[in-house]
């Protein structure tokens, strides 16, 4: 089985710095971009030199482009169905999870304060 591509959107750089460092316990060798929000989710996306990520796990609150307008823009564009994506926030109430999960979103998951369950997460959701 080859290594998913991930792509994480998160203006908080702390949380970028532990999604990295649950992704190195997961397996050191997965390749993960990090961008602080949707509008450079949707410029990597549309990127000739990457393929499209496997993953993308979006923050629900960020500047610019949220994690909700981002999951819109990615299932409004039949090139990016493949891309499974997942929100990813500090607190998620079960009638906005419903509605992420209708509007497209694969799954949401509530941010772990720790690497190892972070990456515990991460091996279940992305099957690893």
């Amino acid at each position: 089985m080859s290594l998913p591509f991930l792509v994480l959107a998160d203006d908080d750089e702390d949380d970028r710095f532990l999604f990295s460092q649950a992704i190195l316990l997961v397996d050191p060798s997965i390749v993960c971009s990090m961008v602080g929000n949707g509008r450079e989710v949707m410029t990597l996306l549309s990127s000739d030199f990457l393929s499209l990520p496997d993953f993308i796990f979006l923050d629900l609150n960020m500047p610019l482009m949220n994690g909700r307008e981002c999951l819109a823009a990615i299932r409004q564009h039949p090139g990016y169905n493949s891309c499974v994506v997942i929100i990813y926030s500090t607190t998620m109430e079960a009638e906005e999870e419903a509605g992420l999960k209708a509007a497209g979103a694969a799954d949401c998951l509530v941010k772990p304060t720790g690497k190892h369950e972070l990456a515990a997460l991460l091996r279940k959701c992305c099957g690893l």
